[in-house]
């Protein structure tokens, strides 16, 4: 039997103590609906941050934070390096497919148990009673990681990008790596600011992004579409091409696989936002899939413009400024300024994208931190009264972008090596998640209410999910070409190695006893 909410929350004397006060930390607008009220005493938790995110704005928080569409064009020269065109179309379509049973299984879990830990709170719950504690304390510290990362690599591309717009409109300007280090830190300090200073009004402004995310792909589709020279159907949709050295074209198609794929993994961002999601338990699973939906459509009309328009490929690899969706822009429009408009819708989204990065990644530190999981966990978990954000949490967001991003001075191998650990960690912790919840079917459990469920089909689409993860997560850390030297090599392996083992050496020597495993403080018999 697990222990009673009372118990922990009134026995724990390093408990946070603004979180003790409970209802009196939050105004009552912002204590969300009686299920949200009911999931909370269930979780062994009390609400310390603003419900106030509605459907619409959780679903333009998650559909901009993946940015589909945007990263499509901003890593297209892995795309077309590893696959072509055709590699381009048949990648994304099986990213799409994998990412239906796999956001199904998620919606599934989110429902069921709605919390900001996410991942690492569902292993606790469903994996084996011998090793729940151990894996849910790996999941979060990779998922944390994973999440911190990807605020510096957001930043990086968006920096890299004006970087190559520079480029374009002076051709004397050479691009130096300490000013994609100021670019960087620049977009997180503006995405910090806004977390912190706009924190209420940020679900309105989500619409207004939203929008942006969606129009602005017409903005830049329709001049392409109706000025680019086009190939034919067969060399935009079939021609599967392998100039990353590799021996065989199905390799190379695996490898370029990861890149579409990256612009549809994160979707769980807004599970990790559930505590200030109204009715989070029915909102966030309509939020997650709505969100695959829409981000799945949008990348569909991106690859069919990139697919049909892109008629010299090795021209367009071979731009100076580094990126061949800008050198696509000006072969078109010739124009730099038409160039600089497209070029800067793309930028902008990627900025608001690291504004919603900065939440997810904060709000994970704060929940891990709030089960002890970390150094220094009693400050992380503050939340001040009438902030209700996370702050402590934010600010180590703003610390560890800004040390990424110096490291790019020394080093863009080791900078390139912890962003890239973004997807390795994301992927890990749905494939020990989903197999948790798997065990638990297969042991005969039962499992827990939801107000949405998969029904009979929960154990098929939960295995088929896995089936997609597993080569997926193996192919991660392969390099995008051969031959492979310390400047191209994937150094992500030994980073989610080396943080795999510090975590469970910090575990073993410090952890074991603190670290509050979520299931130990869950009550569903209230």
């Amino acid at each position: 039997m697990t222990e009673k909410v009372e118990v922990f929350v009134h026995t724990e004397p390093e408990w946070n103590t603004d979180e003790a006060h409970g209802d009196e930390v939050v105004a009552d607008k912002y204590q969300g609906t009686d299920a949200d009220r009911h999931d909370m005493r269930m979780l062994g938790r009390i609400q310390v941050l603003r419900r106030n995110f509605s459907f619409v704005p959780i679903l333009g928080f998650s559909a901009v934070l993946i940015c589909t569409w945007e990263l499509l064009f901003a890593n297209l020269l892995f795309a077309v390096t590893d696959g072509g065109t055709g590699g381009l179309f048949w990648g994304f379509t099986v990213a799409i497919i994998a990412c239906v049973f796999i956001y199904l299984s998620m919606a599934e879990m989110a429902s069921m148990t709605p919390t900001a830990g996410g991942q690492y709170h569902w292993v606790s719950e469903f994996s084996p009673r011998w090793c729940q504690k151990y894996l849910s304390y790996i999941t979060g510290w990779l998922l944390a990681i994973g999440w911190q990362g990807s605020i510096v690599g957001l930043s990086f591309v968006a920096g890299t990008i004006v970087q190559g717009l520079i480029t374009l409109n002076n051709p004397n300007y050479e691009a130096e790596q300490w000013h994609g280090t100021l670019l960087v830190i620049a977009a997180v300090v503006i995405a910090i600011a806004i977390n912190i200073f706009l924190s209420k009004t940020l679900p309105i402004a989500e619409w207004f992004i939203l929008v942006l995310h969606v129009v602005g792909l017409f903005a830049i589709i329709i001049p392409l579409l109706a000025m680019a020279p086009k190939n034919s159907a067969r060399v935009a949709l079939l021609d599967i091409t392998n100039s990353g050295g590799w021996s065989t074209r199905g390799t190379s198609f695996m490898v370029g696989l990861l890149t579409v794929l990256g612009s549809m993994m994160g979707f769980d961002c807004a599970v990790h936002m559930s505590e200030e999601v109204q009715n989070a338990s029915e909102t966030l699973p309509k939020a997650i899939l709505w969100g695959v939906g829409l981000n799945a459509i949008l990348g569909y009309l991106c690859i069919f413009t990139l697919c049909f328009t892109m008629t010299d490929i090795p021209g367009l690899i071979d731009s100076d400024t580094g990126f061949p969706f800008l050198q696509l822009f000006i072969d078109v429009t010739k124009s730099k300024a038409g160039t600089s408009v497209m070029a800067a819708i793309i930028i902008i989204t990627l900025v608001l994208a690291v504004v919603s990065e900065v939440a997810t990644a904060s709000r994970q530190v704060w929940a891990f931190s709030r089960d002890d999981g970390f150094p220094f966990s009693r400050y992380l978990r503050r939340v001040k009264p009438g902030w209700n954000i996370p702050l402590n949490a934010l600010w180590v967001s703003l610390g560890f972008g800004v040390i990424i991003a110096l490291i790019n001075l020394g080093s863009s191998v080791a900078l390139n090596a912890i962003v890239s650990l973004t997807i390795s960690a994301l992927i890990s912790s749905y494939i020990v998640s989903i197999g948790c919840v798997i065990s638990k079917r297969l042991r005969g459990e039962p499992m827990p209410p939801s107000k949405f469920s998969l029904g009979k089909w929960g154990l098929a689409i939960n295995a088929t999910a896995e089936v997609f993860l597993i080569p997926f997560f193996f192919f991660c850390f392969f390099p995008t070409a051969r031959p492979v030297d310390p400047q191209t090599m994937n150094w992500s392996c030994v980073m989610f190695g080396g943080i795999t083992i510090f975590a469970t050496v910090y575990y073993i020597a410090g952890k074991k006893n603190a670290y509050r495993s979520p299931s130990s403080i869950q009550n569903r018999d209230i």
